[in-house]
């Protein structure tokens, strides 16, 4: 049983992998996984809770005969619901973060990045779309920013071929600043939920390194647009009748929404609750005030749909879903003890950190950054001491995380197939594999290679 569950993981590596060729979509396939792997587990429950659980599961009994349906629940209240928990405390802080986006996009105050761009020049317009979506990403959602800003840049570059170079340096921007932060990217949220790293050493970290994979492969890209672009200015978004914003109260929607995100960490270590919560809670605030600033709208009773790219809604629901998916399978598999094994054989004929990431990186490009990066943090657990000098790679803030954490989000983006930034670009824009590998592969891996020697060089230099 071991044995299926281990094939129908790699099954679902090799569909996700395929994805942009069979046209499977990935959160189908994840939660396919997530099922028939915890039903062909619970199904052969009473041998894995024996092999693993056989002190806890003897005290849940108290005294009670075993039977099969005693080990059921058993597995449902102190097994499956573990997964459960990690995985809805991930889920509903991108559900948090995608609805931030979705209330600032809609009320404008990102509109300002618009009235930026008000030239020809091909390096103006690359570099600052590449920045706002690099800043942006940091403090919100890696998909929702890389959609919102294809959107706007799609609506100002107007030839198709120059569009596909800089909605490329918009994946990558979106991918490198999500990795810098613990709340840009799913797979930093994770982390830092599982007590992996801290906030702060996380960043300080992760910052250089980030910037330098963002900034070699974008002055590169830079290069292969002529002086002048073909652009047009849109008018300002018609969002109905007397729904424009002043700029008071959009920069106030900003400071709340942006500002709150912020507290975060700090509301995490004071109360050490699940960032989620406080995900919720700037939620909430900034729903508040999103009422407050259109209460002349609300009742009036006029109140116009927000007009958002359905794009946007439907990959929002298709994140959501892949994430769940994916940490239910991977738990069901850390349950068979296969990535125990995995870990041991790493650490007996690897036992080099470096070479893992680099794998882990290359394999990103190929099959997901977020599947490929939750796959190498479940073979470890958090380590409370280091009892030697490898193994001080997996205490709190240990190289480990951040290694992995880096390169599978800088890896996955020399395939446009590896990130759902990538695949949200090509769906757009049409961007086809041969074209992005052509033109972006070469100048991202220089960029991913800088960071990590960079990466390698503050951690040698720290310890």
């Amino acid at each position: 049983m071991t044995l299926i569950i281990v094939l129908l993981l790699l099954l679902s590596y090799l569909l996700i992998a395929t994805g942009h060729l069979t046209n499977v979509n990935k959160a189908a396939i994840a939660m396919f996984i997530a099922a028939s792997g915890w039903v062909v587990y619970i199904c052969y429950g009473t041998d894995f809770v024996m092999d693993r659980h056989a002190s806890d599961y003897a005290e849940f009994l108290k005294g009670n005969e075993p039977s099969s349906e005693q080990v059921k629940l058993y597995i449902y209240n102190n097994v499956f619901l573990t997964y459960v928990g990690k995985a809805a405390a991930i889920v509903l802080f991108l559900l948090a973060t995608m609805s931030i986006v979705e209330l600032l996009n809609n009320n404008g105050c990102f509109d300002f990045i618009q009235d930026w761009i008000r030239t020809r020049n091909s390096k103006r317009v690359l570099w600052t779309l590449s920045l706002a979506t690099f800043v942006i990403s940091a403090n919100l959602d890696n998909l929702t920013t890389t959609t919102m800003m294809l959107v706007i840049m799609h609506k100002i570059v107007q030839n198709s071929r120059q569009r596909m170079v800089v909605g490329a340096s918009i994946v990558l921007a979106a991918n490198c600043g999500g990795c810098m932060t613990v709340i840009g990217d799913p797979a930093g949220v994770a982390l830092w939920g599982n007590g992996a790293v801290t906030a702060s050493n996380f960043s300080a970290y992760l910052a250089l390194p980030s910037l330098l994979a963002w900034i070699v492969p974008t002055w590169w890209m830079s290069r292969e647009l002529p002086e002048r672009l073909d652009v047009a200015w849109p008018a300002a978004p018609y969002r109905g009748d007397d729904t424009n914003l002043n700029r008071w109260q959009r920069v106030l929607m900003l400071v709340v929404g942006i500002g709150g995100l912020w507290f975060i960490p700090t509301f995490h270590n004071i109360t050490k609750l699940s960032p989620f919560l406080g995900a919720l809670c700037v939620l909430s605030v900034l729903w508040v005030v999103n009422e407050l600033v259109n209460r002349k709208l609300n009742n009036s009773g006029q109140m116009a749909r927000r007009l958002i790219p359905v794009a946007l809604q439907y990959d929002t629901i298709q994140q959501i879903l892949f994430v769940m998916g994916i940490m239910l399978g991977l738990g069901v598999v850390t349950e068979t003890g296969v990535f125990q094994s995995v870990a041991e054989w790493i650490d007996v004929n690897v036992h080099d950190i470096w070479m893992v990431g680099l794998f882990s990186g290359l394999l990103s490009s190929l099959v997901d950054t977020f599947t490929i990066a939750m796959s190498n943090f479940s073979l470890y657990d958090v380590l409370g001491t280091a009892q030697d000098g490898y193994a001080a790679n997996y205490v709190q803030n240990g190289a480990f995380w951040k290694v992995i954490a880096f390169s599978t989000a800088v890896g996955g983006c020399l395939l446009c197939v590896g990130n759902v930034s990538g695949v949200a670009l090509m769906k757009m824009e049409h961007v086809r594999l041969g074209w992005y590998l052509k033109h972006c592969t070469l100048k991202v891996a220089v960029g991913w290679l800088l960071g990590m020697l960079t990466l390698a060089a503050e951690i040698y230099l720290t310890n």
